[in-house]
């Protein structure tokens, strides 16, 4: 009896052959004719666009070519038709579809969006600065002990802060 593979990870330098791997095996377990496995029932995860859209490009050609030879195989015309239904994305936006999709589970805004990267930075400052603020006024023994050591005793004196 042929076994499913369940998970695969395919860990390689650059130019390594990684997508023709993960491509073979791909094609290999949509194919099966004893025991394939949907296309949109699989989840491929890359680090990159490119890499997303080569192996979902040669996932296609190779079941184009394979269709030539065998065109009245309905799982392969199934597969390629469907191709546009697999998961074949980067990991930033398979968690991206998992939020979208299960916003009302997760308890999260429907209209909630990626920040870009300056939207990032001026977050990042403002809860720093509410932060310091924050130990700053306690009054933290340890914590006025490494202010002064990283903005000097003048800060302190001075009541100025440095954010």
């Amino acid at each position: 009896m042929n076994s499913i593979i369940k998970n695969i990870l395919v860990s390689a330098a650059a130019g390594s052959g990684k997508t023709a791997v993960l491509v073979e095996r791909i094609i290999r377990m949509i194919t099966d004719p004893d025991n394939h496995v949907d296309i949109e029932r699989l989840v491929v995860v890359t680090f990159t666009n490119a890499a997303a859209a080569q192996m979902r490009e040669r996932i296609g050609a190779a079941l184009e070519s394979m269709i030539e030879e065998n065109p009245s195989d309905r799982n392969l015309q199934r597969q390629l038709a469907m191709i546009h239904m697999a998961q074949i994305t980067t990991i930033d936006s398979f968690c991206l579809n998992i939020l979208r999709n299960n916003y009302m589970n997760l308890d999260i805004d429907p209209g909630f969006r990626i920040a870009d990267q300056g939207e990032l930075e001026l977050i990042k400052a403002d809860v720093m600065g509410e932060l310091l603020e924050k130990y700053y006024a306690g009054g933290n023994e340890d914590f006025l002990r490494t202010y002064q050591f990283v903005f000097g005793e003048k800060e302190r004196q001075g009541n100025r802060r440095p954010y």
